[in-house]
């Protein structure tokens, strides 16, 4: 989470005193969330803290959670790990996940992870649920309205009913489009009970996941929120932009299609953030680029070899090019392309990370969004200007799974929040998805680690920003959250012209 955890000593009575303190003021408290309970903070601050409990203060620390303290002690000790590891994995940390990035190794096991069979990972799921806080007292079996039906929520019951799903519409986890209908309607999973549901597996995204969603919220849909392509006799401009979390890692990835990915979506320009080349490499990418995009332009980092990066690929050739934003200070980490078109300038922007222990983020909403806002609104004497990227900020509490556990999180402090604001929305420029779809939860990030994607517990970090004088043009701004291969998803815009 980007915070040192604290020291303490190795005496047992040292450790208690200080525990008992913090079950005192607990207590007085009355508090039941991590980041509000002094005591829990403190153990899920040095979670080797929980070994020197005596048995009571194990079952006062249960209590304080909500969590029935049953048991002899290790069962305690296991329920109050349980209980620490799930908050912890909802917080999903963006800090974590994004300043140690997967390797390849990584990758191939997350997709593995996704990819495999529907009545694996429904046993996943309900061996994750043996040690949810539910389960703890008794095993309950869940029910689920599915398509008007019944359906109990037995594991055995759940992979035959998933199984005969997927084989009758013969969808995998790929990159094809998704035709068939989903067998889990989008609906609300109350915060009590999501971590035992078994949710819809090949579609996580069309469950409304969040720690406390408002009325009137849903989840994101593609297959029934996307808007079909304007008719023939409009002209547009199709741009997807997506964080790839390292381009060659990517390319080599089984089970990823860039051919696929452009069949599908069809479209005029790629953005791309996080691309992770040198300069050597460009050349050879460059050559492997699928026919019809001949048009490619790469911004690499020089200050740190395989770290950051982004690019514009496109089959319309632009009328010019520029690279970074003009201010030595803030050109040498290859962030931002920008093309010019006939209509407008387009920006793959790539937003440094505010990082460990949030040491980058005065740079960031002092030096950086400030100067980008400027670079762009010097763009806009001429056109309008679309900036697309990853932001590494989730804007409102729809934006993220766990508002509350990541306050003082990189990527949703207030201070990142109100520059996002400030340099962005109330200078001009619109949230084309969120104008869009003012009560709609989608994510575009997802942490590699606790199975974030498989519990849709992300954020929404990638954005397309228009001028105000284009927002009225734009027809649809989407999330494709089925393409998997990067801790991101790309995202897309359909722009008349």
């Amino acid at each position: 989470m980007g915070s040192k955890r604290r020291s303490f000593s190795n005496s047992s009575s040292i450790a208690g005193q200080n525990i008992d303190k913090k079950l005192r003021e607990a207590i007085d408290n009355d508090n039941n969330t991590i980041s509000d309970n002094p005591l829990l903070q403190d153990i899920k601050d040095d979670p080797s803290k929980i070994e020197a409990m005596t048995i009571q203060q194990l079952r006062t620390a249960l209590r304080t959670a909500g969590i029935p303290p049953k048991g002899l002690k290790r069962e305690l000790v296991s329920a109050l790990q349980s209980y620490l590891a799930k908050e912890i994995d909802g917080e999903s940390s963006l800090l974590a996940d994004k300043q140690d990035p997967s390797s390849n190794s990584d990758k191939r096991i997350y997709m593995m992870m996704e990819t495999k069979s529907v009545e694996d990972q429904v046993q996943d799921a309900n061996s994750f649920s043996k040690v949810s806080k539910v389960q703890q007292s008794r095993r309950t079996v869940k029910q689920l309205q599915i398509k008007g039906k019944t359906v109990d929520v037995n594991a055995k019951m759940v992979a035959t009913e998933q199984k005969k799903s997927a084989c009758a519409s013969g969808r995998m986890t790929s990159l094809t489009k998704k035709k068939a209908s989903s067998d889990v309607d989008s609906k609300y999973v109350s915060a009590k009970n999501r971590d035992t549901l078994p949710v819809n597996l090949s579609e996580p995204w069309t469950i409304l996941a969040h720690k406390k969603p408002q009325k009137g919220w849903i989840a994101y849909n593609p297959r029934t929120m996307r808007r079909s392509l304007p008719t023939e006799n409009t002209k547009f401009v199709k741009i997807l932009s997506w964080n790839v979390n390292g381009l060659r890692a990517l390319l080599k990835l089984e089970g990823f299609s860039a051919m696929e990915l452009a069949k599908q979506e069809n479209f005029d320009v790629l953005c791309l953030q996080e691309t992770k080349l040198q300069e050597k490499d460009v050349e050879s990418i460059k050559q492997s680029l699928i026919e019809g995009y001949e048009n490619s332009f790469w911004a690499c980092s020089n200050t740190r070899l395989g770290y950051s990066g982004t690019a514009i690929i496109s089959r319309i050739k632009p009328l010019s090019v520029r690279y970074g934003l003009g201010i030595s200070d803030h050109d040498s980490e290859g962030r931002v392309v920008t093309a010019e078109f006939d209509s407008f300038y387009l920006l793959s922007v790539y937003v440094p990370n505010s990082g460990d222990g949030l040491r980058r983020l005065t740079y960031r909403i002092t030096e950086w969004d400030p100067s980008l806002s400027n670079y762009i609104k010097e763009l806009e004497k001429s056109k309008a200007v679309i900036l697309t990227g990853d932001f590494n900020c989730a804007h409102e509490e729809i934006d993220i799974y766990n508002p509350a556990g990541n306050r003082r999180s990189a990527g949703f402090t207030i201070e990142e929040r109100q520059s996002f604001s400030t340099n962005f929305l109330s200078s001009g420029f619109v949230d084309t998805f969120r104008k869009q779809n003012p009560d709609v939860v989608g994510y575009t990030y997802w942490g590699y680690r606790h199975g974030a994607r498989k519990g849709n517990k992300g954020w929404r970090l990638d954005y397309f920003l228009v001028s105000d004088a284009i927002a009225d043009d734009v027809h649809d701004s989407f999330i494709l959250p089925d393409v998997i291969g990067s801790d991101h998803c790309p995202i897309g815009l359909v722009l008349k012209l």
